[in-house]
């Protein structure tokens, strides 16, 4: 799958979205991509994975891996198409872990899947707490790279669409400098007024 086919189907979902957002990084951004609304669509979902998936077929990925949230469609999708076990890590109390009974075997060969990576943060925790179980993390992946490629997660990295999106810290914002309400999408306005 080719950049310019991402960008026309998160368009074409109403995926690409424009306005003053909140990221999980904590930095803030004038661009946001709602994975969610894009993998609502089951066709746009095994689309996605098997597009991340061709780039594995010769690695023997036991199993693939994802931080929830936002990783669980895609890294199913992606695992499905591999023919692979498919986990999730989650936070509780703060700390990505493992929960829900599942276990690494020393040794397995892991893929690391997340939807949208901008500072690489969850893929790297998501990353650590599978080599603390002894797993052996080959490589990760993404819909789309955020960072323009400057995201470092310790392991080779793909993503089917890079883009250098400015993202800022709070106080370097030009949308909060102008008085702009902060979304956190999925949620409701942070500061300032309702939507219309």
């Amino acid at each position: 799958m080719r950049e310019e086919e991402v960008v026309q189907r998160f368009r074409r979902t109403g995926a690409w979205l424009e306005g003053h957002f909140l990221l999980s990084s904590g930095l803030h951004s004038t661009n946001y991509l709602q994975c969610a609304l894009l993998l609502q669509h089951p066709r746009e979902a095994e689309a996605f994975g098997q597009a991340i998936a061709r780039a594995y077929l010769a690695e023997r990925i036991e199993t693939v891996a994802a931080p929830a949230l936002g990783g669980l469609i895609i890294g199913y999708e992606v695992a499905r198409a591999l023919g692979a076990r498919f986990i999730w890590t989650e936070r509780e109390e703060g700390r990505m872990c493992l929960r829900r009974g599942f276990t690494v075997r020393p040794g397995e060969s892991i893929l690391v899947v997340e939807d949208v990576v901008t500072t690489g943060g969850s893929t790297r925790e998501t990353i650590e707490v599978l080599r603390r179980a002894g797993g052996r993390v080959v490589a990760a992946a993404a819909i789309v790279d955020r960072s323009g490629g400057r995201a470092d997660v310790g392991v080779p990295r793909h993503a089917l669409a890079a883009f250098d999106v400015p993202a800022y810290a709070p106080d370097d914002c030009p949308a909060c400098a102008r008085g702009e309400p902060l979304i956190k999408p999925g949620s409701r306005v942070i500061k300032g007024r309702e939507p219309s």
